[in-house]
């Protein structure tokens, strides 16, 4: 899953708080509330990954830009990969810009920070505010909780560290198929000794090391050709250490012989979901697979319909499922119920049908059932000097690549308008001094990079005594008390 930014520009300052977006306009009372923190990035810019960006990346402009008396100005707000992104386009071909990037936490990097899945630095993804509800009966029973909370969980995100996920059940089932979905039972099923070894939460690492888990079934309503997770990540599940997969190879059958019509990805994905149902397992596999404890599976053509409760109605046992079928081919195939009915005994229950930016301010154009800002390349609709990316511009698709990409197109707008005059560059502009003029108004002290760094060394040592790349502290307010003696 990939974030979202939204960034706007009115040669200066900025204005709303978002997450799954960036942000660039004019000065907005509803930024900032009274009280709280906010973390504030300048001058010295990151990549997503946490590294300075390099020297020459404010170098090298790919189109001539129109020469101003005053140099742009930029706020982005959201310092998520796809606020990075933007700036990272805007320096690299606007030599002159000033790039400020907001956060509404003290820490940066949004889902870098916060993201997929500990064992996978190097793709961490997630971004919109707010989970899809599966809107059935139970949902809100005990035992059922939402892909994006557990994440946030056991990667240390503020708001969730309350989760306390009971993970006393030996069966879980996920409600999506998606890289999101794969990741939790991975970190479900995942050996002990190399979660230790990842910076997944102390608290998480001690729940899971009580975990009774040892079977996760990962359901979609749609078949083995619309799954919506990566070859990378169904290659580590079949190799899981202690773990086996259970696939029903009549889910796969006549697939072979279609293979070669489709999309490369798509392509080596289904080989490889049909070699690993379809064949028998080479010794090394049939030899790992004979000695595991634990177990995970895909359902197909199955749609939630309802939580099961246990018998004193006090938490989840079961999700009933109902059995649909295919109309279309491919990524345009819709899933219809049959009328039969399906049930999987559990105590746990994951939903991870996706996410869902949330409205910035009412004077946005927000198209709720999207989940999106109205915009056309980014920028926003009848709000001129405003733009955003990611998530927030193009809804809850792709990985961090789509995001780069998304984010380039945003900020190559930013500079075409700049170009042609849409952007005056002409009168001075407060820029961050405004910011900061009103954050002191409104008793709001700003965390700084520096203070930043302060908090990233703590961290980083209480990591290495206990032998891991980084402890989070959890608690906002501890982190303030680090950088606010």
């Amino acid at each position: 899953m990939a974030p979202g930014c939204l960034c706007g520009f009115r040669p200066g300052v900025g204005g709303a708080h978002a997450r799954g977006g960036a942000l660039t306009r004019h000065p907005s009372h509803s930024m900032f509330p009274h009280g709280g923190w906010v973390c504030g990035l300048s001058r010295r810019l990151l990549t997503p990954g946490g590294r300075a960006l390099p020297a020459g990346a404010a170098q090298g402009v790919r189109r001539p830009l129109s020469s101003a008396p005053h140099a742009p100005q930029i706020c982005i707000v959201g310092s998520g990969p796809a606020g990075f992104y933007t700036a990272q386009h805007l320096l690299k071909h606007h030599p002159q810009a000033r790039v400020d990037i907001y956060e509404k936490l003290p820490v940066p990097f949004g889902l870098v920070r916060f993201g997929v899945a500990p064992d996978h630095p190097e793709v961490k993804s997630y971004g919109a505010e707010e989970k899809r509800e599966l809107g059935i009966p139970g949902e809100e029973l005990p035992g059922v909780y939402s892909a994006r909370d557990f994440v946030g969980w056991y990667n240390g995100l503020p708001d969730n560290r309350h989760l306390c996920p009971d993970l006393s059940s030996d069966t879980a089932v996920i409600l999506g198929q998606g890289n999101v979905a794969v990741d939790i039972a991975r970190i479900l099923l995942s050996p002990l000794e190399l979660l230790r070894r990842t910076d997944v939460t102390r608290t998480a690492l001690d729940s899971l090391t009580h975990s009774r888990v040892r079977r996760v079934w990962l359901v979609g309503r749609r078949g083995p050709l619309q799954v919506a997770f990566t070859i990378k990540e169904l290659r580590e599940m079949l190799h899981l250490p202690g773990t086996r997969p259970r696939l029903d190879p009549s889910d796969f059958q006549g697939l072979e012989d279609i293979t070669k019509d489709l999309p490369r990805p798509r392509k080596r994905l289904t080989e490889l979901l049909v070699k690993s149902a379809l064949r028998e397992p080479g010794e090394k596999d049939a030899a790992h697979w004979a000695q595991a404890e634990r177990q995970w599976g895909l359902r197909f053509l199955r749609s939630p319909q309802a939580v099961l409760s246990s018998e004193d109605g006090g938490r989840a046992a079961g999700v009933r499922l109902s059995v649909t079928r295919l109309e279309g081919a491919g990524e345009a195939a819709v899933a219809f119920p049959t009328g039969r009915v399906e049930d999987i005994p559990c105590g746990l229950i994951f939903s991870s049908i996706g996410y869902r930016s949330l409205p910035i301010s009412p004077a946005l154009p927000f198209l709720a059932r999207q989940g999106v800002i109205a915009n056309s390349m980014g920028r926003v609709q009848e709000s001129p000097g405003l733009y955003c990316s990611g998530w927030v511009k193009r809804g809850p698709t792709g990985v961090i690549t789509t995001t780069m990409a998304d984010s380039f197109d945003t900020a190559q707008a930013v500079l075409e308008d700049i170009n042609s005059g849409v952007l005056s560059c002409s009168d001075p502009r407060a820029g961050a001094a405004a910011v900061r003029d009103l954050l002191l108004l409104r008793g709001v002290r700003p965390v700084s990079f520096s203070d930043w760094e302060k908090i990233d060394a703590a961290e980083t040592a209480r990591g290495v005594a206990v032998g891991k790349p980084r402890e989070k502290i959890l608690d906002p307010e501890e982190m303030l008390r680090l950088v606010r003696p």
